[in-house]
């Protein structure tokens, strides 16, 4: 059976059990400990939480949060869920506050499945959701037990005859995805099974894996790239892939080294955190092929090439749709590339006018064949029906194209760093300031100028430096002074223990706001009679 005939995640398991049962098709890791999961154990872990989720009443179209890092419980659930016909409701185990509350409430998800390092974020919000039956942790109990029904995963899983999987179209909802909310409240994308099992063939086409590649990735399977960029096309290749619960860039190349993983993915500030670990004589001694990244840097896009000797895939994805490609040695760096042949695209001005070449504008997606696009958010029709106005699906994101057809991201629609008058491009800012010795991590963003010009922002560096007891700021600033145009260099450098990222890695500027308000000790400001 091709993998386009499965239905499902849970059909492409069991036939997979069938295939390749004693495949280590799965190997999750975490400080030094490492799990597998085969084919086998998979198809039969499903089961057992499958039966245990239906003993607690779950059916067909029940939905159950999810806050857990990369486990080998999230594929079983996955599995699980599929058997069942419940849907899964991923979120950042990191979460807290009214936005877990929110999520929650939204979705109404009626058990959650948490790891115990969520305990007491969950607890905080618990009676904030009337919906929610039961909570299953992942890890310990802990103390204090919620005040709601709560066991432990293992206490989930009951042993018995076969099940049969409840659905066989893949049209039907498999997870509820949350967009971030950059642009107001966070919106549930409905994600099918469809869109995972056609996923689970892009491994070859899309991503140029090979059979015997061993993707890895740090990122957390509550995020759309991690599932659709490594854990689909591994369980549709078999290709035994390895996930951490968390990235982390100082580990990153033992861990690679250590498992014999030839390609992973990079998102966010990932790259950049990587390319400011100070260099070493065996950085080109790896088994990597290439990376699969979302946002490599132009400025260090061939530096990083060359120094860890491998391949760069660049492409763009969102949760709601749309595909742009760059494969390797194929487009010019800093593109995200083109879109492939089961799509269109255009690039339009307010008015949703297109564009000339090297100029700016939003980007659209459409399908090739002139079949609308089609998007929907639960609860919101109206919200659905705008996002695929006329048929094509609007992005809200800005793009240029030149005249050889190669797309360039630009910035997030409103999101942009437009200092004194000119456009500050942050990955050039922080590529100089990663090159710096003393810092360990790097994001650029922009605070409301205290000029008051309409539009204009201030830039801050956020860094966290390697040894805090003997960052120099002034010292920092003399180094972007001396190498970067005057309009780029930071009006402030923001000292940070951590930059605070999302499970995709993607730098949080809410909570660097509230940081660069809140502790003034934290934001330096240049001293231009310094010397350097």
């Amino acid at each position: 059976m091709s993998i386009m005939t499965f239905p499902t995640i849970g059909h492409l398991i069991r036939a997979r059990a069938d295939e390749l049962p004693n495949l280590d098709v799965l190997t999750f890791e975490h400080e030094g400990e490492q799990e597998t999961r085969t084919y086998a154990e998979l198809w039969r872990a499903g089961q057992a939480l499958a039966r245990g989720l239906k003993s607690r009443g779950i059916a067909k179209g029940d939905r159950i949060g999810l806050l857990l890092q990369n486990h080998p419980e999230f594929v079983e659930l996955m599995v699980a869920t599929s058997i069942v016909g419940c849907e899964l409701v991923p979120l950042d185990p990191r979460m807290r506050g009214e936005k877990l509350s929110y999520m929650l409430r939204d979705a109404e998800c009626v058990g959650v499945v948490a790891g115990d390092y969520a305990a007491d974020n969950l607890a905080a919000v618990l009676s904030s959701l009337p919906a929610l039956k039961w909570v299953a942790f992942v890890g310990d109990l802990p103390s204090p037990t919620p005040s709601i029904d709560t066991i432990v995963i293992g206490d989930l899983a009951i042993e018995g005859a076969e099940l049969p999987l409840a659905i066989d179209s893949a049209t039907a909802p498999m997870q509820i995805m949350y967009t971030s909310g950059t642009t107001g409240d966070p919106k549930g994308i409905v994600v099918t099974h469809g869109r995972f099992i056609a996923a689970s063939g892009y491994g070859e086409s899309m991503f140029g894996y090979n059979a015997g590649d061993r993707p890895y990735t740090g990122l957390s399977l509550t995020h759309g790239n991690a599932q659709y960029v490594t854990l689909a096309p591994s369980l549709g290749m078999g290709l035994r892939a390895v996930f951490s619960r968390r990235f982390t860039k100082s580990r990153l190349w033992e861990i690679i080294r250590r498992n014999g993983c030839t390609t992973f993915s990079l998102l966010g500030g990932m790259a950049t955190a990587i390319y400011s670990e100070p260099e070493r004589a065996d950085d080109r001694d790896n088994p990597v092929r290439h990376v699969i990244s979302a946002g490599m840097p132009t400025a260090i896009w061939e530096t990083f090439r060359s120094r860890f000797g491998l391949d760069i895939i660049e492409f763009y994805g969102a949760m709601e749709g749309g595909l742009l490609l760059n494969p390797a040695n194929a487009g010019p760096p800093g593109s995200c590339g083109k879109a492939p042949p089961s799509l269109q695209v255009r690039i339009v001005d307010e008015d949703g006018v297109d564009v000339a070449d090297g100029e700016p504008g939003e980007l659209w997606f459409g399908n090739a064949d002139g079949s609308p696009m089609s998007v929907a958010y639960i609860g919101l029709p109206e919200a659905s029906a705008r996002k695929t106005e006329g048929g094509w699906l609007r992005t809200g994101d800005v793009v240029m194209r030149d005249t050889e057809g190669w797309i360039y991201f630009q910035f997030r629609s409103g999101g942009g760093i437009r200092h004194n008058g000119e456009f500050v491009n942050p990955a050039i800012v922080e590529k100089v300031i990663a090159e710096h010795p003393t810092v360990s991590d790097v994001f650029v963003w922009g605070v409301t100028a205290a000029s008051g010009a309409p539009g204009e922002k201030d830039v801050v560096a956020a860094i966290v430096p390697a040894d805090p007891a003997s960052f120099d700021a002034q010292l920092l600033f003399g180094w972007c002074r001396e190498r970067l145009d005057s309009g780029m260099v930071p009006s402030f450098i923001q000292q940070l223990d951590a930059i605070p990222k999302t499970a995709s890695e993607k730098p949080q500027e809410r909570f660097l706001a509230e940081a660069f308000e809140k502790d003034s000790s934290s934001v330096h400001t240049e001293k231009r009679h310094q010397s350097a």
